[in-house]
């Protein structure tokens, strides 16, 4: 009798990350040497309004994902996403430092950048910048190092986290400023 074994992608997945050691102690992928996932210079923009009171630029023609609290568009490898949250604290760097660096420390392989307090036209924001490891490609495995900013706003007990995460190397400054630079509350 000729018995084959399925394995599913879940469980495959699994089996390659035990190579990688212990949940927590993932190592940062190399950065591709050209990476994909720059956003064209011509890339078109519309605004995206958010039923829970906020808006902010994305690219056109980008997948879209809602979920209870998050918003999520997808160009290839590119992410942009958005998540309320409540929260009556002070919005400043020592939160940041408490609070909101630990969250994304939870992701993969993660590296630290700059902390800034800056201004934008929406309002004040926590500046967190940091790279990453994607998830594992759900076919082969690979994954890529990640560019991400996340650009944290408060209002009236709201905490808006507005994620912007692409290929590292990537050349997205003037896209990324265009959107962070674009959020607002309504």
């Amino acid at each position: 009798m000729n018995r084959r074994l399925f394995f599913s992608s879940a469980l495959v997945l699994s089996l390659l990350n035990v190579t990688q050691g212990v949940a927590g102690t993932e190592v940062p992928v190399t950065p591709e040497i050209s990476p994909p996932g720059d956003i064209p210079d011509s890339q078109v923009f519309i605004t995206y309004k958010a039923p829970q009171g906020f808006s902010y630029k994305v690219p056109e023609g980008w997948s879209r994902k809602d979920g209870a609290d998050t918003t999520s568009f997808q160009g290839k490898y590119d992410v942009v996403a958005s998540t309320i949250s409540q929260n009556n604290q002070p919005l400043d760097i020592n939160y940041a430092n408490k609070t909101l660096v630990p969250d994304i420390q939870k992701g993969r392989a993660v590296t630290l950048g700059k902390i800034n307090l800056v201004k934008l036209p929406g309002g004040e924001a926590i500046k967190i910048a940091y790279s990453e490891n994607s998830e594992p490609n759900a076919v082969t495995g690979k994954q890529i190092r990640m560019e991400s900013e996340r650009y944290y706003f408060a209002k009236n007990g709201k905490l808006v986290s507005l994620y912007l995460s692409a290929p590292f190397g990537s050349d997205n400054v003037d896209q990324w400023n265009l959107m962070s630079a674009s959020f607002r509350w309504n």
